[in-house]
């Protein structure tokens, strides 16, 4: 029997969210700080004005979020999660107070068809078991020549290594099946249910982190260090990300 992931762990994070530096938490905050410039960038070479109508599908606790909404706040920026306690963070950081957080399905989107300029699914897809569903929906809600992000795991042995038994040992707080490789998806299948949906695939990158003296120091204090921080591109055998534009 195929093992479950963890998505509960989310719902006692708190503050942690936020302040953790020996928590897997702690990784992926960072790694949105290198995610939410991207994503704005490409935002901005495909849209002339910044009035968007934007949903965050998974939000989490607003790491991308409430950064759009301090870019893009004239418009509608949107964040849905399962998670209330989650959200109770979100809206806590939202210093714009302008973000409509909103509990919710990703199997049902509570969002009108093409009603949406931007929609993201980061760190999302590979926590649910029918991730072929959520993109079906996150194109439904997008208008023709709107944009998907993205970004999950591929699925083979390396990232089985390092994602799921390197964290674990990394991060002593990593819980167990916090991450399942069966779930983790290859770039040409998320492309395929992209295609399915008419979504273009206009760009599919990695991420990883720099192998650099923080990267060093955070091994072996077991945390994260100053200086640990993340770069876009490169391969895509762990980590990747881009997007798509709907047809």
């Amino acid at each position: 029997m195929k093992p479950k992931v963890n998505n509960d762990y989310y719902n006692h994070l708190g503050d942690d969210w936020y302040d953790a530096d020996d928590d897997p938490i702690a990784v992926l905050r960072v790694e949105q700080q290198a995610k939410n410039p991207w994503v704005e960038n490409v935002i901005n070479e495909n849209f002339s004005n910044k009035d968007l109508n934007i949903a965050d599908i998974g939000c989490g606790a607003g790491f991308l979020t409430n950064y759009l909404a301090l870019q893009y706040g004239s418009g509608s920026v949107n964040g849905l999660d399962a998670s209330e306690s989650t959200l109770a963070v979100a809206k806590s950081k939202d210093s714009t107070k302008k973000v409509n957080y909103e509990l919710g399905d990703a199997y049902k989107l509570p969002y009108q068809d093409g009603s949406m300029d931007v929609v993201c699914a980061m760190d999302f897809l590979e926590h649910v078991e029918r991730p072929e569903d959520v993109v079906a929906e996150c194109a439904r809600i997008l208008r023709p020549g709107g944009l998907f992000f993205f970004h999950t795991f591929n699925r083979n042995f390396l990232s089985w290594l390092i994602v799921i038994k390197f964290m674990e040992w990394f991060v002593p707080n990593t819980p167990k099946n916090l991450h399942v490789l069966h779930l983790f998806i290859k770039p040409s299948e998320l492309k395929t249910m992209m295609m399915i949906n008419k979504l273009s695939t206009q760009e599919i990158t990695g991420i990883g982190p720099r192998f650099n003296l923080g990267f060093i120091r955070s091994i072996f204090a077991r945390k994260v260090t100053p200086g640990f921080s993340f770069k876009v591109g490169g391969h895509t055998l762990l980590g990747f990300m881009g997007y798509s534009k709907k047809i």
